[in-house]
């Protein structure tokens, strides 16, 4: 009888719980649209007040963007080759009128995928091979930022087969996300430059992917332009990485 009694205490428990939860986050109205290209802004976050704008997502860039993930961090179950770079503009306002962060804004960017995309994850750790992001022989090839200088000037984008980043005051890791995230490199970059300050420089290559797909005469790897353009290198080496193993995805419910 005792057994049964607190059998039934712990089941009442968890049923108050259920009850009692919180529901997630959610935006009160979001659009999800096929990007019409052709594409000048890829990955671009901005937000006003209540309101958010992620233009030129593909799904694993939405993936990434509600998680706080680099790139690398991100893989699928099953490979999403036709629409891994179909890309998506998202418009999408938050209850009230107030300005949530960006990490409340992912929240509930994690209830929109999992309601319109299917979403399923889940996470792991593995060891796996790293680049190492370090200063060159000759050391860098940029200056630090002018002391009026914003960090709202600085822009990623799209030249032709390139993808780029221009930035007047940005730091090391804002580099190692910028070319994690849009120039698609096989392996996670940790940042060893010892660098703290922030910067002003350009970097201008092509994605990974189109080299290995259908490279061209005039394609800049990365890791020509990151030691040409810069001053740093990307060595390769290991290192343990928590991973997000995305199990199930579709395309998109209709708005």
């Amino acid at each position: 009888m005792i057994r049964r009694m607190a059998g039934l205490v712990a089941f009442a428990a968890c049923a108050a719980f259920a009850q009692n939860a919180a529901p997630s986050p959610a935006f009160e109205v979001a659009s999800v649209k096929p990007h019409a290209g052709p594409l000048s802004r890829v990955d671009h976050f901005s937000s006003s007040g209540p309101r958010v704008t992620l233009e030129g997502y593909p799904p694993k860039g939405l993936v990434r963007e509600a998680y706080g993930l680099e790139n690398y961090q991100v893989s699928f179950a099953v490979p999403q080759r036709d629409d891994e770079y179909i890309y998506y503009d998202i418009f999408a306002k938050a209850e009230g009128d107030g300005a949530p962060t960006r990490n409340e804004f992912r929240q509930m960017l994690q209830t929109l995928l999992a309601e319109r995309f299917k979403l399923k994850v889940h996470r792991g750790t593995k060891e796996m091979p790293v680049y190492a992001l370090v200063v060159g022989k000759n050391g860098p090839k940029f200056k630090e930022s002018a002391p009026d200088a914003s960090s709202a000037a600085n822009d990623v984008g799209v030249n032709g087969r390139n993808q780029y980043m221009t930035a007047s005051k940005a730091t090391m890791e804002d580099l190692v996300q910028t070319i994690t995230n849009i120039l698609f490199v096989d392996r996670p970059i940790l940042d060893k430059t010892g660098l703290t300050g922030t910067y002003a420089f350009k970097l201008e290559a092509t994605p990974e992917f189109r080299i290995n797909n259908n490279p061209e005469s005039s394609d800049i790897s990365v890791f020509t332009a990151v030691q040409e353009q810069l001053g740093l290198k990307l060595e390769a080496q290991k290192a343990p990485v928590e991973v997000l193993v995305v199990d199930h995805i579709e395309k998109p419910s209709g708005n």
